[in-house]
């Protein structure tokens, strides 16, 4: 049963690279795309003409947030405020508790993947917060999640996220790690038992990967079972490292080696690997502010990393060079890793940044933008039939309308979404030839009900900050207002 889909503007993919199409049209039957171009002559059992819209194909996001958001709370703090964000040490030792139940938790992650639909993601890996969990993430709540991911018709990469170790702050006021062992091999067993539930459940859209917490929170035998899982299974691993000094500091003293090393050693840098972030390499002017040898050995382990431009310049940091990273060989995909999952404003960060990092305005990379959204995410995850518009391809694709006034001019459509727009103009999701998404309605999913319901998973989730804070500081100390709050 051939589907059409018709807009004014198609992202196509020619020659090992995208090129733009006017007037065309992408043609899909079944899970795969049959034809792109300007004049199909077959039949189709169903037409859709988006008119006045850029359809391109489907958005990867492989730091994809599953979860309410945090960062509308934690992104501005000063480092005495940061503080009350994190455990205490008196809250790790004796009082670790979940925020959520099992049922709220479930809630959580719908609602995060709806957003995710929402903004023209058509692929994701999950990331969700753990400071807000008794410990990570069991795999009863993975299960739970591939369900609902297969029910709305996203393409996952999915596991439970697993760590031996937590961030908090000790009892003299400094950051450390605190660490427990066993719970970091009794997630580990369960992010392999999960790989063995997405063989069994075997369906294309749930694919099962390793998805470790942070580099310092993982203990050296952690690291080496992680890396000696992936090998014998053949599995990505998705590890967030190369992302802050605190972190660096931290490898260093324990190991004396650099994150980047550490990797390495215990035989993990390899093609196998994303890494989210990567903004502390060597080249990073809070490190050495020149490269000495970082992104040649990245680019030669083979790894990928993920770069989250928005959320990056949100928490005070960014890519040194987007265009050096690239140069060197090095694959670069896209996550947006806090809310809005919206790789559009995502792209635009990181173009007008690397112009600022470059002080030039033509290193504003944006055809190596949009490619890292699509092209870079299918390579990290080795799937060339993914991130393209082309006959044999899989058919995720998604349109973001540009017929409104405030949309401005057009001259080249790429240009006119990232600067004047964002992903809330998306108006058609398709994943593996299903629609999902339509003119901003998701088939049986009530938008009113999960807009109510995320502000009570969220209000729940601030307040709890209190009893982990070292001081105990209420929500409305912890996160005060912009502006004081004149009482009636």
């Amino acid at each position: 049963m051939p589907t059409k889909v018709t807009a004014r503007y198609v992202l196509g993919h020619h020659n090992g690279r995208h090129v733009l199409l006017e007037n065309a049209c992408v043609v899909y039957s079944g899970h795969t795309i049959d034809y792109v171009g300007n004049d199909y002559a077959g039949q189709v059992d169903e037409e859709l003409d988006l008119g006045d819209a850029l359809l391109m194909p489907g958005l990867i996001d492989l730091d994809a947030l599953t979860d309410i958001d945090h960062l509308i709370l934690d992104s501005w703090a000063g480092p005495e405020q940061a503080k009350g964000h994190q455990w205490s040490e008196d809250y790790f030792r004796y009082r670790r508790a979940d925020v959520f139940t099992a049922e709220e938790r479930q809630e959580v992650r719908e609602y995060a993947l709806i957003q995710l639909i929402l903004h023209g993601i058509t692929t994701y890996m999950p990331i969700a917060s753990e400071v807000h969990s008794e410990w990570a993430e069991p795999f009863e709540e993975l299960v739970g999640m591939a369900e609902s991911s297969r029910r709305l018709g996203l393409r996952g990469y999915l596991g439970p996220a697993y760590r031996s170790g937590a961030n908090v702050v000790l009892e003299n006021g400094e950051r450390s790690v605190m660490f427990d062992d066993d719970r970091g091999r009794e997630g580990l067993a369960d992010a392999l038992r999960f790989i063995d539930h997405a063989t069994e459940l075997d369906d294309p859209l749930v694919n099962g990967v390793l998805l470790p917490c942070r580099i310092e929170t993982l203990d050296i035998e952690l690291l080496k079972a992680t890396a000696a899982a992936s090998s014998e299974r053949d599995i990505l691993v998705r590890l967030h490292s190369l992302q802050g000094l605190v972190e660096r500091e931290l490898i260093l003293d324990w190991h004396g080696v650099t994150p980047l090393e550490l990797l390495e050693q215990v035989g993990m840098l390899n093609e196998r690997l994303l890494i989210p972030h990567a903004t502390y390499t060597d080249r990073n002017p809070a490190v050495h502010g020149e490269d000495r040898g970082d992104l040649t050995r990245l680019a030669a382990s083979g790894a990928s990393i993920i770069h989250c431009p928005l959320t990056s310049m949100r928490y005070g940091s960014t890519l040194d060079s987007f265009d050096a990273y690239k140069a060197a060989g090095i694959n670069i995909s896209l996550g947006t890793d806090s809310f809005p999952p919206d790789l559009i404003r995502g792209i635009d960060a990181g173009v007008q940044l690397a112009k600022i990092m470059a002080g030039t305005n033509d290193a504003g990379d944006v055809a190596g933008y949009f490619d890292a959204a699509t092209l870079g995410g299918a390579h990290a995850l080795r799937r060339p039939d993914l991130g393209r518009l082309e006959p044999g391809a899989q058919a995720d694709l998604v349109a973001f309308s540009l017929g409104d006034i405030r949309d401005g001019v057009h001259d080249d459509p790429l240009r006119t979404l990232i600067l004047n727009g964002t992903a809330r103009q998306a108006v058609l999701s398709v994943v593996a030839g299903r629609t999902i998404m339509t003119n901003g309605v998701i088939e049986g999913v009530d938008l009113d009900y999960w807009r109510a319901k995320g502000q009570e998973l969220f209000d729940k989730m601030r307040n709890a900050y209190t009893v982990r804070d070292a001081r105990n500081r209420a929500a409305d100390e912890l996160f005060p207002p912009v502006y004081a709050r004149l009482e009636r």
